[in-house]
């Protein structure tokens, strides 16, 4: 039995849940979905990876009336990754004569006012493009329904904050808000006592096991060294797919451009690439066409990549929920994951407050004092990290990690139990061995199928069956 039947949703849209696979509510799951059925504005305080999209997205779209083309609920999220996440989300679950369109920044922004034109139901847009099209009238807000802030902190943190109110401004007073946030902090508080309506309160801590399948190790390195034992670890490791995460997006740059310089597959993501850009990079990642993404922590929000296998801190996250945020990006779906943290003599307590408030003790190595290289010394004491086969550890036999060019296919092959990326043409397989997690990339994998047909009457949106 799909529980999902028991918060409200209707037997159409629960039964297709079903044949997704999608069949026990998480626990933001639980308590949001029937708060957003009764109408009240609803404060939901979760980390990334709790559920909280579907929490709004269904009793959402379940109460937006197709009979009537404007556009009735507004996702504003902070940034363009989340907002296609999001879209691609919704999409899954609605019919084809339900308007979902993402608006953000760029696009050609006359190409998004003629889609516009067609009319959209549900608007999932960044704040900056969507002043945009409010200044030029081709969009309006006036009818919504619902409105939702997602990741309110992180606009907080990129300064979006006053965007986010302009476009509050813009809604009518009756509409419902809800607003979600891994942190609270004062402006957050400040902006939900303002424009909500005695908003209904819920908290609810991500699942420790995201956690638990991921390794953490603390590279105790200096400045000057932290280079080197970047690479040190990169030669050890060797990650199929990395992740490596930097403070800011000159630092990104820097660093992609030390690791393309060393001969590594590597690319960078941050705010100052353009959309066609970013996207360009994101397709080679998941193709395994590059093997490292150096990223800053707002351009890297929303990514979900399969085979992610490290995680690099570079420099040490903000704060905890930053730290969870960017190793969550392995150890997802069921496999397992490492993730590996470069701390300076500067760094260590905010590492020790993230360690207190995990209610963790991450194993820590120091770097061997006086070696050149960087080179981190392993000591009994200092606990050697030992990845079994489970950990998702690459055997790579003969010169491992070698990359091997033939024509201009760019064949990238790893020996032994290390995952296998074969790139031929324009298509990409990523071939990981049973330990190692198996990921098989081809065609349109991972998109859910569409069955849906157009249904004219009722007030729901679902997808039919």
């Amino acid at each position: 039995m799909n529980k999902f039947s028991s918060l409200g949703l209707s037997e159409e849209l629960t039964e297709y849940l079903t044949e997704l696979g999608i069949t026990e509510p998480t626990p933001i799951q639980e308590k949001a979905i029937p708060i957003v059925f009764e109408g009240k504005d609803l404060i939901g305080q979760a980390q990334t990876g709790t559920g909280k999209t579907f929490a709004f997205l269904f009793p959402i779209l379940e109460r937006i009336n197709l009979e009537l083309p404007h556009t009735q609920a507004l996702v504003v999220a902070p940034t363009r990754e989340l907002a296609l996440q999001i879209t691609a989300e919704a999409k899954r679950i609605v019919s084809e004569d339900f308007g979902v369109l993402a608006v953000y920044g760029g696009q050609d922004v006359d190409q998004q006012a003629r889609k516009l034109k067609s009319g959209a139901h549900l608007i999932i847009a960044t704040p900056g493009r969507l002043l945009d099209h409010l200044r030029r009238g081709t969009i309006k807000l006036d009818k919504v329904d619902f409105l939702v802030l997602d990741e309110a902190d992180q606009m907080l943190h990129i300064g979006f904050l006053h965007e986010v109110e302009d476009i509050i401004n813009q809604t009518p007073v009756s509409r419902q808000t809800l607003l979600f946030s891994a942190t609270m902090p004062d402006q957050i508080q400040s902006l939900a006592k303002r424009y909500m309506k005695k908003p209904e309160i819920i908290k609810v801590k991500a699942k420790r096991i995201t956690l638990d399948e991921i390794e953490q190790l603390i590279i105790e390195t200096t400045d000057r060294g932290k280079f080197n034992a970047l690479l040190n670890q990169i030669k050890e490791a060797e990650p199929f797919l990395a992740i490596i995460f930097c403070r800011t997006k000159r630092r990104a740059n820097k660093l992609n451009e030390q690791l393309k310089g060393k001969g590594l597959l590597s690319e960078e993501l941050h705010g100052d690439l353009t959309q066609g850009k970013r996207e360009k990079v994101m397709k080679m990642f998941r193709e395994a066409k590059i093997q490292y993404l150096v990223a800053t922590d707002v351009a890297a929000r929303g990514i979900d990549v399969e085979g992610v296998t490290h995680v690099f801190n570079y420099d040490i996250p903000l704060d905890t929920e930053s730290y969870v945020h960017r190793i969550g990006r392995t150890g997802r779906a069921g496999d397992t994951g490492i993730a590996i943290t470069f701390a300076t003599p500067k760094d260590f307590q905010d590492m020790r407050v993230i360690e207190k408030e995990l209610n963790l003790s991450i194993k820590r190595i120091e770097m061997e004092r006086g070696e050149s290289s960087g080179r981190a010394d392993r000591t009994e004491n200092a606990g050697r990290t030992e990845r079994s086969r489970n950990a998702g550890r690459a055997e790579r036999t003969g010169n491992a990690g070698r990359t091997d060019r033939t024509g201009n296919a760019g064949r990238v092959e790893r020996t032994g139990n290390a995952g296998r990326a074969e790139r031929t043409g324009s298509a990409s397989r990523a071939d990981r061995s049973r330990n190692a997690g198996r990921a098989e990339r081809t065609g349109n994998t991972g998109n859910s199928r569409s069955t849906g047909k157009s249904r004219n009457e009722g007030r729901s949106g679902r997808r039919s069956r």
